[in-house]
């Protein structure tokens, strides 16, 4: 996702998001451990998703 969009959002929706996207990240690395991924790079992206989302809390405060 964009930093543009996610700075749209309010704060409540960034944690909601934060937790959607953790939870993804934590399902991803089970599947991997079983050789279950074929999209490797996904568990790259969600970890710099929740980065910006992380940075764009901090900020906010």
């Amino acid at each position: 996702m964009k930093t543009v969009e996610l700075r749209k959002k309010t704060k409540g929706q960034l944690e909601k998001f934060l937790l959607q996207k953790r939870e993804k990240l934590r399902n991803l690395r089970f599947d991997l451990a079983s050789g279950q991924v074929k999209n490797v790079r996904e568990i790259r992206h969600l970890k710099k998703d929740i980065a910006r989302i992380l940075t764009i809390i901090k900020e906010s405060k």
